[in-house]
């Protein structure tokens, strides 16, 4: 099957994933997350993150939507930059799913602009207006960009100072971690974040994600809530198993540095043939343009987003499996459709 760089998703499970579900596919163990292997999966959230409560859920969204469910008050609103993934790309399912109004800020680069975000504040106390309490950023973002620990930081201090509480998405949080060279809990925990959407999915697992909770207080009723919303598994072995391996041998770290260094290369074999490259590229997303007539035949060969139809610009994604000979193939494509 041929490789592509529309997502991290399209890309297959790490053996030694597949390998571990296959080893839990033993004998009868109990059901619902009360059984030995997801026990030690949560250990080891615990050993790289501290005192912690951990949640395990099928996917992404449902991730992102519970998480907030779980953080929110009877009059909440979510304050988020207008192109993250909570409201571009789930469908309306966290308005639908939790009632809360989405509070988008303008973003040009995928980030939370704190000082744009200060309107949603300013009428707080006005019970005609939304009630902002919770705040919702993406490591990475949409566009691919990663935010420093100095940001965050400032962006849980606001949080703090307004008395609201701050969840990040980080469905390729692996990928930031890599590209920041530091812990997941140097990131998260240590800077204030209230709940972390962990994401495995795209970064070499085949199924589910993990919901941690720094503040062990918005945890207390979310077994109810995982269940009301759908995303108990009742099988959890195989689900909560992935997480095993992936942090006690650090398959986390090896898929997302190779993610991470092929879209470095991308960057550099696209620029070096002419093909603007539009954002900043620290993880595995690169933004190009690419001449308006050969997009649809190169989809053909090498499947991938288009970003922003006005100025042709497109989305490149790399994986955990991700090759440089993937990358050569693309650009040798590119010549011959561009006539080099």
């Amino acid at each position: 099957m041929k490789k592509s760089f529309a997502s991290d998703n399209y890309s297959g499970v790490h053996q030694k994933i597949l390998e571990k579900i296959i080893e839990v596919n033993n004998g009868h163990v109990s059901a619902y997350g009360a059984d030995e292997i997801t026990q030690e999966a949560i250990e080891c959230f615990k050993d790289i993150f501290g005192d912690v409560e951990v949640f395990f859920v099928f996917n992404g969204t449902g991730a992102n939507v519970l998480a907030l469910e779980g953080m929110k008050a009877r009059a909440s609103a979510v304050i988020t930059p207008e192109n993250a993934h909570i409201v571009q790309d789930e469908t309306g399912a966290p308005s639908k799913i939790t009632g809360m109004q989405l509070l988008t800020v303008p973003s040009t680069d995928g980030k939370l602009d704190l000082e744009a975000a200060k309107k949603w504040l300013t009428f707080k106390n006005n019970f005609h207006k939304p009630k902002a309490e919770i705040i919702s950023i993406s490591q990475t973002t949409e566009y691919g960009t990663v935010y420093t620990l100095d940001e965050i930081k400032a962006i849980s201090n606001f949080a703090k100072e307004n008395n609201m509480l701050l969840h990040m998405d980080g469905a390729r949080i692996s990928n930031a971690a890599v590209a920041l060279g530091c812990s997941f809990k140097e990131m998260t925990g240590d800077l204030g974040v209230d709940v972390l959407s962990f994401g495995g999915t795209k970064n070499g697992l085949m199924f589910g994600e993990a919901l941690i909770f720094f503040n062990k207080e918005l945890a207390k009723e979310f077994s109810w809530i995982r269940k009301q919303n759908l995303q108990l598994y009742s099988k959890m072995r195989f689900m909560s198993a992935q997480f095993v391996p992936y942090i006690k041998n650090n398959i986390w770290f090896e898929c997302a540095k190779n993610a991470n260094d092929i879209a470095q290369y991308l960057k550099l074999e696209l620029e070096k043939i002419e093909i603007p490259v539009t954002k900043e590229v620290l993880a595995n997303a690169v933004f190009a343009i690419l001449p308006k007539e050969i997009i649809s035949e190169l989809q053909k060969s090498f499947y991938f987003y288009i970003w922003n139809e006005n100025i042709h610009e497109v989305r490149l994604v790399t994986s955990f499996d991700s090759t440089k000979e993937d990358v050569d193939n693309f650009i040798k494509k590119i010549k011959e459709l561009l006539g080099k």
